[in-house]
């Protein structure tokens, strides 16, 4: 199939994007990478009058690390982000997130902003965001406001995001002392969207205790969601005493609207999520031990 008919738009700017949005309402749709929206177009699953192009608007492609905050423009490629050093020492869970993202030449034309504002439930970089933590800024005639990840997938392809308003970064908190970080998901093959997958960040104190903990679950309800029993049960508990496995049966449990269809049913998916958190979970704190060691003999 086609696309049906639409004006197309190619700001230079931000500014301009955010005018056009405000002139045109409803009826205009950012177009970033294009890797998730154009086939939805093909497909006539969606339709706009208008599309704004914002793939040549420079000031939205940039990594920059400020203070304790990683900020990521939202025009940046995948490649990009998985490629670069900053991200790797700042946020590891970008870097290893971005692999299990399509392939290659997707990872080289979509972007990391729309990937965020597409709220796939099975998005590797919103699982990751909601981990983290990490705060959206949204763009418009209005002015800027910053949208906590929590806060921003409301439902399928659907987040906070105003009609007006552009994403424009996500700022990522930079997590210090003995983290460690890990992404797992199952596919039927390499490239294909995960049936289901966590993303796992923890911090451990130096008694070993669970200081922090952020779990992003990918394919298990209509957005990315966290595991969030999960995490509320770990911290504060010596990491010896905490099962890989409990910690994947208490994140899935409280689930209440997994998916069903040809890829699996929400039985099949709840075990695979479980399984896929309890690797994460299992390499994230085998790296959190050892990044100290590694400090001292550094």
């Amino acid at each position: 199939m086609k696309a049906a008919q639409f004006a197309y738009h190619r700001p230079g700017t931000v500014a301009e994007a955010t005018q056009m949005l405000a002139e045109f309402g409803d009826e205009a749709k950012i177009l970033a990478g294009g890797q998730s929206l154009v086939p939805m177009l093909a497909m006539r699953l969606t339709y706009f009058e208008n599309l704004i192009d914002i793939s040549r608007v420079d000031e939205l492609k940039n990594i920059e690390l400020r203070g304790d905050e990683l900020i990521v423009a939202a025009g940046t490629p995948h490649a990009f982000v998985g490629m670069d050093d900053e991200v790797a020492d700042s946020v590891p869970l970008l870097t290893l997130a971005t692999p299990h993202i399509g392939h290659f030449q997707i990872r080289t034309r979509g972007t990391l902003g729309g990937a965020i504002a597409h709220g796939d439930p099975a998005a590797e970089y919103a699982a990751a965001a909601l981990a983290l933590d990490a705060t959206i800024e949204a763009t418009s005639q209005r002015g800027r406001r910053d949208i906590p990840a929590a806060e921003f997938f409301t439902g399928l392809w659907e987040t906070s995001l105003a009609a007006d308003e552009i994403l424009t970064a996500v700022r990522f908190p930079v997590w210090g002392g003995r983290s460690g970080f890990a992404v797992e998901e199952f596919a039927r093959r390499h490239g294909d969207f995960a049936i289901a997958g966590a993303t796992v960040a923890v911090e451990l104190d130096d008694d070993d205790r669970v200081a922090r903990c952020g779990i992003g679950l990918l394919g298990l309800g209509s957005t990315p969601l966290r595991g969030s029993a999960a995490e509320e049960a770990v911290v504060g508990q010596n990491v010896g005493a905490v099962t890989a496995e409990e910690v994947g049966r208490l994140a899935i449990g409280g689930l209440t609207d997994i998916p069903s269809d040809l890829q699996g049913s929400a039985d099949y998916r709840s075990r695979v999520g479980a399984a896929m958190v309890t690797r994460a979970w299992t390499a994230a704190i085998r790296q959190a031990q050892t990044s100290e060691t590694e400090a001292i003999h550094a």
